[in-house]
């Protein structure tokens, strides 16, 4: 047996089942007359032999080429062939829910002519007048094709639903005391945290430790500052030997001297020299002004008063101020005690059988306006013996 023996295997192969064992025979039986027995294997154990040649065959399965010869590897997916391209087809779009809204549903398709692009202008109502055309009829806008010479395009407005309603916490939570608490809720955990020292008062900056030390320091260099720039009030000294001295140029020219009886008054200028000692100052020392008063000891009567005007001292020195002062009172006669005082202190000395004048004592008060310094400043100082700075004539009164 030369030939191919599978040809003529048993029903495995698709073949029929015959009587005649064909592994054993020499020569396979004749088929049925009139009819040509052809291979029931299929193209797989030949290129140019047919698989279904015979029509009698059709129907059943053979063992050459199906599906239930070989292993069942699962769901297989067809092959994607696009002639022209070896690029993946496009992806269907998703289907958008806002399509209604946003005008591109498919109520606005163009198929089948249906174009619409979702506009359509409202036409205006036709104005009522009694005695124009329109009158008597409907001020409602005509629809499309009714009337030629309304637009074919209707506006079309999409309405948003309605939320839900809103609660009353929500509601509260909108009000102007809600806002103003939260507000101080949120101040008050800030303040906490920066006292824990998690946050600063700057972002990061200016924790509370640091904080400490920055206000140590300043105030440290706050008082270091001050205390060389902050001006002291300094200290008056008096001549001993000549409290009271003569006015020069120009109070002596503008204040006259004259002593009266009736009525009873006197004015004369005069000028006090004083000492005055800047050695606590760091800085020069400037005064707006001192103004000085010189007060009878006994009657305790103001007699004098003066000025110095803005004037500028050295810083740590003894520099000399003079007040210049204008005496000046007026009393109802000749035996006022302030007076007789300072008209027996002021007469010529010829008048004395000594040569000796009786000394005026004052009290004299400076109010000082110290540039740096809040207020005014005062001190004062008793005189007991000095003498008047002018000495009347013999024929005086």
């Amino acid at each position: 047996m030369e030939y191919d023996r599978k040809s003529a295997v048993s029903s495995f192969y698709g073949g029929r089942r015959t009587s005649v064992d064909a592994l054993n025979s020499d020569f396979p039986p004749p088929g049925p007359p009139g009819r040509t027995r052809a291979d029931s294997s299929s193209s797989f154990y030949g290129a140019n032999r047919t698989s279904r040649a015979d029509v009698y065959d059709e129907g059943i399965p053979t063992a050459g080429y199906n599906q239930t010869s070989y292993f069942d590897a699962g769901r297989k997916e067809p092959v994607k062939f696009k002639p022209g391209t070896d690029e993946e087809a496009p992806a269907e779009p998703a289907w958008d829910v806002y399509a209604d809204f946003n005008n591109a549903g498919p109520r606005y398709s163009t198929a089948f002519g249906m174009g619409d692009n979702g506009y359509r202008q409202v036409p205006s109502p036709t104005p009522y007048s009694h005695d124009g055309a329109a009158y008597a009829k409907h001020s409602t806008p005509t629809v499309m094709g009714e009337d030629p010479a309304t637009p074919g395009n209707v506006e079309m407005i999409t309405v948003p639903a309605l939320g839900p309603e809103w609660k009353a916490e929500e509601m509260r939570g909108m009000s102007k005391k809600a806002k103003r608490e939260e507000k101080m809720e949120n101040a008050a955990t800030k303040w906490k945290e920066w006292k824990r020292g998690q946050r600063g008062l700057c972002g990061k900056y200016f924790t509370r430790k640091f904080t400490a030390w920055f206000l140590f320091f300043l105030c440290a260099a706050a008082a270091l500052i001050l205390a060389f720039t902050i001006p002291r009030v300094p200290g008056f000294n008096l001549n001993a030997s000549q409290p009271l001295s003569s006015a020069t140029a120009p109070l002596n020219e503008t204040v006259p001297t004259e002593f009266s009886r009736a009525p009873a008054n006197f004015s004369f200028p005069g000028q006090i020299v004083m000492q005055a000692d800047t050695g606590s100052n760091f800085l020069p020392l400037t005064f707006n002004n001192i103004h000085g008063t010189v007060y009878d000891l006994q009657t305790s009567r103001a007699v004098a008063t003066g000025d110095t005007g803005k004037l500028t001292v050295p810083a740590r020195d003894l520099p000399i101020i003079t007040l210049p002062l204008n005496f000046s009172y007026v009393a109802t006669n000749d035996s006022d005690q302030t007076w007789s005082n300072w008209y027996n202190g002021c007469r010529n000395k010829a008048v004395y059988t000594d040569g000796k004048r009786p000394a005026v004592q004052f009290r004299l008060i400076l109010d000082m306006s110290i540039q740096g310094l809040i207020g005014k400043k005062s001190t004062s100082t008793n005189v007991n013996d000095a003498a008047c700075p002018i000495q009347l004539p013999l024929d005086s009164v």
